[in-house]
């Protein structure tokens, strides 16, 4: 199997029927990230067909747990690295209104510059810390829906992103499978922020044995001015 029908099949699996252009987009993506991991250090998956797998069918696997989304809906995907979850999903959904935040600069220049190379708008690019922005009132509690796929317990991943979601929003953490006792560990966070867990969904990653686990947070309540708190805290003494 090709590059592309790889893609193509993969994303069938997730009841996503790519156009064209999309696939052309993604094989884009695959080739600059590529180019750019020679200078700056963005993702150990080199391999075309695992960064297919593990990097793009892994951040669409997100729309499984996003049966709300709209089009035009905004996002932000805090700690993006190298633009996952967020900048596949603008691929699927290329009208929604992207925030990608990542605190490393040399990351921002790289989605900068790969977002002109794949003709992408309507993308808002920052660099810093979570803690931060969520504390902007430009930012803070202004976002439809929050994405994480970023290596963090889900009660710091909780204090990082949903402080810039809305009420009635949902917050979408990427986790492994083995996700019951971080939720429990994590259940007091959630409550703190102003928020409640909906649904747990199991996601078998197209073309391997993986599982990922979706966790799904509503907010339903205004999170307390306290958080998010300064910098660092939140990893160095999780919310209990």
């Amino acid at each position: 199997m090709n590059n592309k029908e790889l893609l193509i099949s993969g994303a069938a699996e997730l009841g996503i029927k790519l156009k064209e252009k999309q696939v052309r987009q993604f094989m884009d993506y695959k080739d600059f990230l590529q180019e750019w991991n020679q200078k700056i250090n963005l993702t150990a998956i080199e391999d075309d067909q695992e960064i297919i797998v593990k990097h793009f069918l892994d951040s669409l696997s997100c729309l499984k747990a996003m049966k709300f989304l709209n089009d035009k809906d905004k996002l932000i995907d805090v700690g993006t690295g190298a633009g996952f979850p967020g900048l596949p999903l603008k691929i699927i959904y290329p009208e929604l209104k992207l925030v990608l935040l990542d605190s490393t600069k040399k990351k921002v220049s790289f989605l900068r510059a790969l977002s002109r190379e794949l003709e992408l708008q309507d993308i808002e690019f920052l660099h810093g810390r979570a803690e931060d922005y969520g504390q902007d009132s430009n930012y803070r509690e202004k976002f439809k829906v929050g994405v994480a796929r970023a290596v963090a317990s889900l009660e710091v991943l909780s204090e990082y992103v949903l402080p810039f979601l809305k009420v009635g929003a949902f917050f979408i953490a990427q986790k492994g499978d083995a996700i019951k006792d971080e939720v429990i560990d994590a259940s007091r966070a959630v409550e703190k922020l102003g928020a409640e867990f909906v649904d747990v969904k199991t996601v078998n990653l197209p073309h391997t044995e993986i599982e990922r686990s979706l966790v799904i947070i509503n907010k339903i309540a205004k999170t307390p001015l306290d958080y998010p708190r300064r910098a660092g805290i939140p990893k160095q003494s999780p919310i209990v």
